[in-house]
């Protein structure tokens, strides 16, 4: 396989995107970000994430809202970097 460097960005950005719609409450949106992340990723970065988005968004549905220990969830399975100051801001705000 080759890799090309805008595929990953995309996934990149499609993460991005999920994240920030579980911050807006936007589960529908979050899962169809998160499905984009995981079909443009190429070397396997964002397989946790969405197990993660795919349970915060359940738990959206069910809830209304995500708790804490989701939002850790969250933030764990993207690991330290960018995306995990992305979670951290998403949840505070």
């Amino acid at each position: 396989m080759t890799l090309d460097g805008q595929s990953q960005r995309q996934a990149l950005t499609a993460a991005e995107r999920a994240i920030e719609a579980l911050g807006r409450a936007d589960a529908a949106a979050a899962r169809s970000a998160v499905d984009t992340a995981v079909e443009k990723d190429q070397v396997g970065l964002f397989a946790a994430l969405a197990d993660a988005v795919h349970l915060a968004a359940t738990q959206l549905d069910e809830d209304g809202a995500l708790t804490g220990a989701t939002w850790d969830f969250l933030a764990d399975a993207v690991g330290p970097g960018p995306l995990q100051g992305l979670v951290e801001s998403v949840r505070s705000a």
